[in-house]
């Protein structure tokens, strides 16, 4: 038996065809209310879309601990193999609007929200190790670089290269870019990196700084650049088709996650910066160490509710798990969670997708959607401290250890050296093949194509530090395009 169609408001509605007017040729009346309720509502409908990571794909699921890393962390989910929570992750492009297409070479975003026993717990990061920039306050530069032109509205190879030379650190990161491993084929078929430096501490208070790994279960698989192309002239959504009916076929995506860990005074003795999210920690060192076991087997009832809604922060930790002197990681902390507030609402949290399973007990006060009343625990404590026995108080047993820090404070510029080249040339010369490096010379050039001689000759500068075969090639490369 159908349901009868209601107003907002709960009142019953008549007719849901055609508009209230003065007589069958008249104009419409103003008093129609029900017109005027669909098209306001219709004028609304669509919220600020994403800054970056626009594009996105979600799944629901469920994860298990298999290994013992209580030495690590007090956290309550990883306290016994076993353990279990619900999870809600979204990949998605970094540059591409809404309706940018799926299979377009980009970095992908790989985030995950842990719904733990002891709260939310966002891990947020990308399908890549590293990143582009060590320091957040380049971040909307280098963003507004990938975005469009404010001139021509396209997006500016000019501009990105140009931004890329001024920055060699971001060389790594774009050598994954534009290598075989720039498209993969969907998310099902991509690892996850946390990508900066996080903390653990245990009971005793021993604090060691962490990487999180998301090792997909399905195989690596990326497309070439004339598959990436044939498909999108077939279909834009080829990311949300897979996964969509990959779920409803009941054939599961799994990732196993897995930890880098590096005692406090492993730290003091690297030749690089362990907190610079321009670089990796060599597994020969520092080996991954498994986890647990995600597996995404529903796909949410309402995309918009729980993909859209989605708000991943780093700012979500858990006790046992905390931050590192990562600048990038530093002002995420900030600048996600702020951006969640400005997009969906100051009560982001009370939405479906990014409400915790668990008691909810804040000061916080008032604002515009707030449905929830008092979270105080008390009807009559809106501050604190409070006379109520009965209000939320601190609890200082989950206190995170003191974090060691020296120095002065200032803007410190970090001298371009040597060791922004270090990882990208053992990726370059060791990890590729020469098939691969052969393909990457040619997406290079193809990128850099319609950039102007300086940019370019700015760019062969960084890429011969990395390796003079690095910049022998894609300037070969490039002659051929220029000649064709």
């Amino acid at each position: 038996m159908s349901k009868r169609l209601t107003t907002t408001a709960g009142a019953p509605v008549s007719h849901n065809d055609t508009s209230k007017t003065a007589g069958p040729r008249g104009p419409v009346m103003l008093d129609d209310y029900q017109l005027i309720e669909k098209l306001a509502h219709q004028n609304r409908e669509r919220i600020p879309e994403r800054v970056v990571h626009a594009k996105g794909w979600g799944a629901q699921g469920t994860f298990t601990v298999t290994h013992d890393i209580s030495q690590y962390t007090t956290a309550k989910i990883f306290s016994k193999v076993g353990n279990t929570c619900e999870i809600l992750s979204r990949w998605s492009t970094v540059a591409g609007e809404l309706g940018a297409a799926d299979a377009e070479r980009d970095v992908r975003g790989f985030s995950v929200k842990f719904y733990t026993e002891e709260g939310n717990w966002d891990v947020v990061g990308n399908n890549t190790p590293i990143f582009f920039i060590r320091d957040a306050f380049k971040f909307p530069d280098f963003i507004r670089t990938q975005k469009r032109h404010p001139k021509s509205n396209l997006r500016s190879p000019e501009a990105m290269f140009d931004f890329w030379a001024g920055h060699p650190e971001s060389v790594h990161q774009v050598t994954i870019l534009m290598s075989d491993r720039g498209i993969p084929v969907n998310p099902m078929h991509m690892h996850g990196y946390g990508s900066h430096t996080y903390s653990m501490w245990n009971a005793d208070g021993s604090r060691v700084w962490v990487k999180f790994h998301f090792r997909n279960q399905q195989g690596i698989k990326n497309y070439m650049n004339d598959e990436a192309e044939s498909l999108i002239a077939k279909t834009r959504e080829s990311y949300q088709e897979d996964l969509f009916g990959a779920i409803e076929a009941g054939d599961f995506p799994k990732w196993e996650l897995n930890i880098q860990v590096m005692n406090e005074e492993d730290a003091e003795k690297q030749d690089f910066n362990p907190f610079d999210l321009t670089k990796v920690w060599p597994h020969d060192e520092f080996p991954l160490i498994p986890v647990g076991m995600l597996e995404f087997n529903k796909n949410p009832d309402n995309y918009f509710q729980m993909v859209e809604n989605a708000a991943y922060s780093p700012s979500n930790k858990i006790p046992g798990i905390g931050f590192s002197p990562d600048k990038m990681l530093q002002a995420r902390v900030f600048s996600y969670a702020d951006a969640h507030r400005y997009r969906l609402g100051t009560h982001y949290e009370s939405l479906p997708a990014n409400a915790p399973k668990v008691p909810v007990h804040h000061y916080h006060k008032d604002g515009a959607m707030n449905f929830n009343g008092p979270s105080t625990g008390h009807p009559e404590a809106y501050y604190e401290p409070n006379q109520y026995e009965a209000s939320a108080k601190a609890d200082p047993s989950v206190s995170e250890p003191p974090l060691k820090i020296s120095g002065d404070a200032d803007k410190y510029v970090v001298e371009m050296e040597d060791a922004d080249y270090v990882q990208p040339r053992k990726l370059y010369a060791e990890v590729i093949g020469d098939d691969e490096r052969s393909r990457l010379h040619m997406t290079m050039a193809g990128a850099m194509a319609p950039c102007s001689t300086p940019v370019r000759e700015r760019w062969f500068e960084v890429l011969g530090k990395v390796h003079p075969g690095y910049e022998a090639g894609v300037r070969g490369a490039l002659s051929e395009i220029d000649n064709a």
